[in-house]
């Protein structure tokens, strides 16, 4: 049994990037996204992966530049 009937218009599934919450990691100065994986302790999320959780909150880097806003 289809769920859809052919022609209809496609359902959007989840939500959209733009529209979750965003942070800047204390370690490289970047901005990141929520993802599903830190639902529970948002708050407590402070790095946008692994390797700058484990570099720890330093100056941001010098190679990169934040955009105008």
């Amino acid at each position: 049994m289809a769920r859809f009937k052919e022609g209809d218009p496609p359902v959007p599934k989840g939500v959209a990037k733009s529209d979750l919450q965003t942070k800047v990691c204390a370690a490289c100065g970047r901005p990141f996204a929520w993802r599903k994986k830190w639902a529970k302790d948002w708050e407590a999320v402070r790095y946008c992966s692994e390797r700058c959780r484990r570099t720890g909150a330093q100056k941001p880097d010098a190679g990169w530049k934040r955009p105008p806003d």
